[in-house]
């Protein structure tokens, strides 16, 4: 801890060091965008939903909220790279979202 000179001791629990706090990262990459960004970008668009259950849902991606839940069309569900179950629409509360990445397109 460090003290402000002519303050009791206390006091310094109401203060914090300049030293202490995190500087902040910025990305080099010009092009880099945030969380918020990228997922504007992939609405309407194919992407994995990977679950922290290690399940995944493939499918496009329809609209989601600010909890992380998502709502998804032509839903796919996968366990351990198998096709498990096919659904028209699907719903996944954001608690149990792992990540969202986008879907790489096999070449025709």
């Amino acid at each position: 801890f460090f003290f402000w000179p002519n303050e009791p001791p206390h006091a310094h629990r109401h203060r914090t060091s300049p030293l202490h706090t995190a500087p902040r990262v910025m990305s080099k990459n010009p092009n880099a965008s945030n969380p918020s960004a990228f997922l504007k970008n992939v609405l309407g668009r194919p992407v994995v939903v990977k679950l922290n259950s290690g399940v995944d849902y493939r499918g496009v991606l329809a609209c989601l909220d600010g909890f992380m839940n998502i709502a998804m069309e032509q839903t796919e569900e996968y366990h351990n790279g198998q096709l498990k179950a096919k659904y028209g629409d699907a719903f996944i509360r954001g608690n149990n979202v792992l990540y969202i990445s986008t879907l790489k397109r096999k070449p025709a």
